[in-house]
């Protein structure tokens, strides 16, 4: 709804990554190099670590668009706690191939042919893992095991792990010294900085061809900064409710106080939905009886949280009804 308000093409702000929206601040260009040294030497491990909502998808979402399709094929698989046969299902799942009925042996052995077939049509297999912190130390292994095909000296299959700051404490475990040894870069993705935090702000908006319309005062941006300190997820969800904000209530200036208005709201509805989930274990650990007399509580409160933003909602059903059927 606000797009149309504002008169954006598409929303700025979403949380879904898309390299259409890639800014390039000074971590992420780093970042960049790093990946692309990997890419341009073609063996090892690239490692990329950062905070969540740091930006590490997108980064390599980037990287992908800037490869061409008739050098490389890739697979990009997302990691929960998985042991080291699930892995190789989901690499295997990941680049196409056929898995079903094999057994371990088999199914490594599909994966080699798949990449050695790769190579000889002068195509490398690049595999992207993400959230690898999930990853046991059984997965981390089969990875290193992967990177042992190896054809005219080069790494038939490389690999990209993608993480949160605690992957950088399970590589450093005794147990995973051959993959370390493995490890041609890696680098730690950190926040933006206030100046960059602006910059990317602005950089989203006219993607979205954005003219001005809604104007950011000078105070709103070191505002959006201290609230989300320079991390992007954090920008992007901050930034999406202030525009809905802004819509819901007429608004063609966003100042610090719409900032500070929208971000002790996030704050409270989360403080609402932890609290909540904090208090009904607590009551629940004490015994059923307390324990149903506690989620009752809790949907009371929520309830209550729902009245208080009970105007808003009416409003935007109203502009809503406005904007669409006129």
């Amino acid at each position: 709804m606000y797009a149309e308000f504002y008169g954006l093409t598409t929303r700025p702000f979403q949380l879904t990554p898309d390299a259409r929206f890639f800014f390039e601040s000074s971590v992420h260009r780093q970042a960049m190099a790093y990946l692309v040294y990997g890419l341009h030497h073609a063996e090892g491990f690239i490692i990329i670590t950062g905070e969540v909502g740091a930006g590490k998808t997108i980064l390599v979402d980037n990287l992908l668009t800037t490869i061409s399709p008739e050098s490389f094929v890739t697979a990009k698989i997302v990691t929960s706690q998985l042991g080291g046969d699930d892995l190789l299902h989901l690499v295997a799942a990941g680049f196409g191939i056929a898995q079903e009925g094999l057994s371990k042996g088999a199914l490594l052995q599909r994966i080699s042919d798949f990449v050695i077939r790769q190579h000889r049509a002068s195509k490398r297999a690049l595999l992207i893992v993400d959230e690898a912190q999930n990853l046991s130390f059984a997965a981390l292994e089969e990875l290193r095991m992967l990177s042992n095909i190896v054809i005219e000296k080069t790494m038939a299959l490389q690999s990209f792990l993608l993480g949160q700051p605690q992957f950088r404490t399970i590589l450093a475990s005794p147990e995973l010294e051959q993959l370390r040894q493995r490890v041609t870069a890696a680098y730690h993705l950190g926040p933006l900085n206030e100046t960059e935090t602006r910059a990317y702000i602005e950089h989203r908006l006219r993607r979205a061809d954005w003219k001005g319309d809604p104007h950011f005062t000078e105070a709103a941006f070191p505002a959006i900064y201290q609230y989300t300190k320079g991390v992007p997820r954090r920008i992007n969800t901050l930034c999406s409710r202030l525009l809905l904000y802004g819509f819901l209530e007429q608004l063609h200036t966003l100042t610090a106080s719409s900032v500070e208005k929208v971000a002790n709201d996030l704050q409270d509805e989360m403080a609402v939905v932890t609290d909540s989930a904090a208090e009904t274990a607590r009551g629940l650990d004490k015994g059923s009886g307390n324990g149903l007399s506690f989620v009752a509580e809790r949907l009371q409160h929520l309830e209550k949280s729902v009245d208080k933003h009970e105007r808003l909602i009416r409003r935007a059903i109203e502009l809503a009804a406005h904007y669409f059927h006129g």
